[in-house]
């Protein structure tokens, strides 16, 4: 374990920290109209922290802070992809935040303030930094999905929200407690040497991951701690909606690295969390894909989509080896990048006083715009795994480490859920060029949406051509922090 200099390892959250306080304060002083000082500030903390993140990376892991926070290969690319798409969302948002009075100031501190707390989650080795992580995290979504206060659907969605997610933070908690109780330390690399040093599997450590899976399970949408999802997805506006279903499942992949295979990887456990994740993988992918095709309403669709997708990663997660962590990081990344694009197209077809978030809504936007049509037809492509987009190979990667650890029947199940969903996304695409269009208004974004979005739905197919980069930074990004 190599120490050095107690806060280097923490300049980005740091810095992120410190700005973050200074744009709270400093939009005081911003009229409405120049709002747009606030939202530069922000996109300027980020870019910031990723530099930052670039000129402190190192390969080798570096410790501060006793141990509680690491600095390591796995987490400065999950950093720096957060950080992407943290500015990625803000840029889709802007329009959208505009017309409907909510570009303001509370806004972007609380986009950052979550920022932040997945930054801690993402290099978080110690169970308290992981806990003080999420919460960060979960307090400023709960907020964000009630920042629309004359909406009560969106009231509604963050009141089911926090009260789940409290639910679900106190089945965490008392799992890393009876964790602590079983191995005596709350330092995750301790934790693991305690559980493989001990010759018996104590009952406390089985009862303890049951609470912890249980916990991770709703973090991550899976079923059966799926039911806050579809609500949220839809009662929220939808750029909070894209900042939930983007960024935030990069740290939880993170936390479920840190938590469950550093900290309770021990041999004699690790047969035990695959035989839970395995029927959260199974029922996800079930429940998820089945229930989005009676769907008419897209966020709710995506809401579905996102459980099934969930299911794909626990496979990966499941496998039990590097190869399969990988697979898992890389399908994860590509979700994150499918997602973005998705909701920012959503985005674009809204206009004040109205939400384009019905399937009918995008019915003949090839003959609206064939540029952005096209888009639309990469993501939902790479969404339902066609090649020769990068959703495919991210499929295929996870199936691919299901297999080679002896889950075939897991795979077959998988490609079977993945055809019933592949129904859904393509309905999108039939009804973008074969529909006559229910709405004429003319599409016109703002030259850094037009980019962004051209940028991100050209990664499907870029991607997807020469996926081999991305793949080989994220299992060498894995094998160098196992």
């Amino acid at each position: 374990m190599r120490y050095i200099l107690p806060l280097v390892p923490a300049y980005p959250e740091l810095f992120l920290l410190v700005m973050a306080c200074v744009i709270l304060i400093a939009d005081l002083f911003v009229r409405d109209d120049r709002r747009i000082v606030t939202y530069a500030l922000a996109q300027f903390t980020l870019a910031g922290c990723f530099a930052i993140t670039l000129l402190t990376s190192e390969v080798e892991p570096a410790y501060t802070f006793s141990g509680m926070f690491v600095d390591d290969y796995m987490s400065d690319v999950l950093k720096l992809l957060t950080y992407l798409g943290v500015m990625a969302m803000m840029v889709y948002s802007r329009a959208y935040l505009v017309a409907r009075g909510l570009f303001r100031g509370e806004f972007f501190v609380l986009v950052l303030l979550a920022t932040l707390g997945m930054m801690v989650m993402i290099s978080a080795s110690h169970l308290l930094t992981l806990y003080l992580g999420l919460e960060l995290l979960s307090l400023s979504l709960y907020s964000l999905v009630a920042l629309q206060r004359d909406s009560a659907v969106a009231t509604e969605a963050a009141m089911k929200y926090f009260i789940l997610g409290a639910l679900a933070s106190g089945m965490l908690l008392y799992g890393m407690s009876m964790l602590y109780g079983a191995t005596g330390t709350l330092s995750i690399t301790q934790v693991a040497d305690a559980i493989a040093s001990s010759g018996t599997l104590d009952v406390a450590l089985v009862f303890a991951l049951v609470f912890i899976v249980s916990g991770l399970g709703f973090k991550l949408g899976a079923v059966p701690f799926h039911m806050w999802v579809p609500d949220v997805y839809h009662g929220a506006p939808t750029a909070v909606t894209l900042f939930i279903g983007s960024a935030p499942k990069l740290a939880a992949f993170a936390f479920i690295m840190r938590l469950l295979v550093q900290g309770m990887g021990a041999e004699r456990l690790v047969d035990e969390w695959q035989q839970m994740l395995t029927v959260m993988a199974v029922l996800s992918l079930g429940i998820g894909n089945v229930t989005a095709i009676a769907q008419t309403n897209l966020k709710r669709m995506l809401a579905y989509s996102t459980i099934g997708h969930m299911g794909f990663l626990l496979l990966g997660i499941l496998s039990g080896n590097f190869v399969g962590y990988g697979a898992g990081m890389f399908y994860v990344v590509v979700y994150v990048l499918m997602n973005l694009g998705t909701f920012g197209m959503i985005m674009l077809l809204s206009r004040a006083g109205f939400e384009a978030d019905n399937l009918d809504d995008f019915k003949g936007l090839n003959q609206r715009s064939p540029w952005y049509a096209f888009i639309m037809l990469l993501l939902m492509f790479s969404m339902a795994g066609v090649p020769p987009t990068v959703g495919f190979y991210a499929k295929l990667s996870v199936l691919q480490a299901v297999v080679n650890a002896g889950y075939l029947w897991l795979a077959v199940v998988a490609v079977l859920f993945s055809l019933i969903g592949a129904f859904y996304y393509l309905r999108v695409v039939k009804l973008m060029y074969f529909d006559a269009p229910v709405d004429t208004a003319p599409i016109a974004p703002t030259l850094d949406v037009r980019i962004v979005m051209s940028i991100n739905g050209l990664a499907m197919l870029v991607f997807g051509i020469l996926p081999g980069p991305l793949m080989a930074l994220c299992l060498f990004s894995i094998q160098s922090s196992l």
